[in-house]
């Protein structure tokens, strides 16, 4: 069974962390949801992110989230891919120095790595993104062409994803199903969407 490693902190978009989850999991694949200063067992705080005709989204109180691994466990040659959840998280996860060492190990190794919304601003701090092509929230937009990425715009309706090399990123949830099947399809699986 091949392990996906996924980065969850406090305020991680809800939708971003358990359905990734759940579906990875239900194609077959050991899902280790890691967080620092966080251990087996501990929840962190999800927020719900809407869009609901504001300037921006609306944001509210979503569930608590189980995590599953041990983040100072974290071996990145143990896994074959890497999920990088979008919300508040990003913000502050970026701080961390052993959590940018390890999103640039798989990206050394060439494995598949899928960000969501802001979970592309770990990517800029970590600085993978340069002569990539990527998407994310649009208010993440100026970090991805600073760090010398080219912004590829979804769509209005934010439901594809952009795939260059073993980088497949999406602007917000409603992209999951093209978001998670490029990623899966990275992986080696099958899918038919």
């Amino acid at each position: 069974m091949k392990k996906i490693l996924l980065l969850a902190g406090d305020f991680v978009e809800d939708y971003e962390v358990m359905v990734p989850f759940q579906m990875l999991q239900m194609a077959g694949y050991e899902v280790h949801a890691v967080c620092p200063g966080k251990k087996p067992g501990d929840t962190v705080k999800t927020a719900i992110h809407d869009f609901e005709g504001d300037q921006t989204y609306s944001e509210k109180r979503g569930h608590n989230f189980v995590i599953n691994y041990d983040f100072d466990q974290v071996n990145s040659a143990d896994y074959a891919g890497l999920v990088v959840p979008g919300g508040r998280a990003p913000e502050y996860l970026r701080l961390n120095a052993r959590l940018l060492e390890i999103v640039r190990e798989f990206n050394a190794a060439k494995k598949p790595i899928a960000a969501v919304c802001h979970g592309p601003q770990i990517l800029v701090s970590a600085g993978v993104l340069k002569g990539c092509a990527c998407t994310a929230y649009p208010a993440v937009k100026p970090d991805v062409v600073d760090a010398g990425a080219t912004w590829t715009d979804a769509n209005e309706t934010f439901t594809n994803a952009v795939v260059d090399g073993n980088l497949v990123t999406a602007p917000a949830w409603p992209a999951h199903p093209a978001w998670m099947a490029a990623f899966i399809r990275m992986l080696g699986g099958t899918i038919s969407v």
